[in-house]
């Protein structure tokens, strides 16, 4: 299986919010995604987790 599960982390409060999966084949780097922050009660920047 090439899928991959990761979660995404605020930049701001750095919480993590949400979750999902990728292709690793087609997106090899790091995903950025601006998603509403519930702490924060705003939309901010969310980045996959290192892990």
């Amino acid at each position: 299986m090439a899928r991959e599960f990761i979660i995404f982390e605020c930049t701001e409060c750095k919480r993590r919010n949400y979750t999902s999966t990728k292709e690793k084949r087609n997106t090899p780097g790091r995903i950025e995604l601006k998603k509403y922050c519930k702490y924060d009660r705003k939309h901010t920047v969310h980045r996959e987790r290192a892990k």
